[in-house]
């Protein structure tokens, strides 16, 4: 169980890139996003489905956590995988657009505005891991629609 729980977590191992993981987890979702924005169902199920992503991938990440011996490993971008999928949620699929939500994303992602630096410093387990990313996920989208 722990090396699927290691799978998911670090992205199929593209958290142990030595550098910049987050990005590389962050990647990880555009080709996602590109295929939730080709289906024809309700908004409601995308929502749904993103929703029982980030809601299962917190006892994953933190389950993670407790294997690495770090709550908040870099090794484990899950919780960017998430973040990343609210962050261009619902955009036009455009490289302008997904390129915009992405950089969006790991500005908010590293800056952390509230309550993200909350979750972060103060939520050492699987929720507080992945909070963080889908309150800057959240700030990236709607700053993508202000801005296009």
């Amino acid at each position: 169980m722990d090396r699927l729980v290691i799978l998911l977590a670090s992205g199929a191992y593209v958290g142990y890139i030595p550098v910049a993981s987050g990005t590389f987890g962050s990647l990880l979702a555009l080709p996602l996003l590109v295929a939730l924005a080709g289906v024809t169902w309700p908004p409601a199920v995308t929502v749904a489905l993103i929703v029982a992503a980030s809601v299962l991938a917190m006892p994953v990440c933190g389950r993670a956590g407790r294997i690495y011996g770090q709550a908040d490993s870099s090794r484990i971008v899950l919780d960017e995988i998430c973040g990343m999928l609210i962050a261009g949620a619902f955009l036009p699929v455009t490289f302008g657009t997904l390129g915009l939500a992405f950089l969006a994303f790991r500005l908010f992602d590293i800056v952390k505005p509230f309550p993200a630096g909350h979750f972060d410093r103060h939520v050492k387990n699987g929720f507080g891991v992945v909070a963080d990313d889908l309150v800057a996920g959240i700030y990236a989208n709607l700053v993508v629609r202000v801005l296009t």
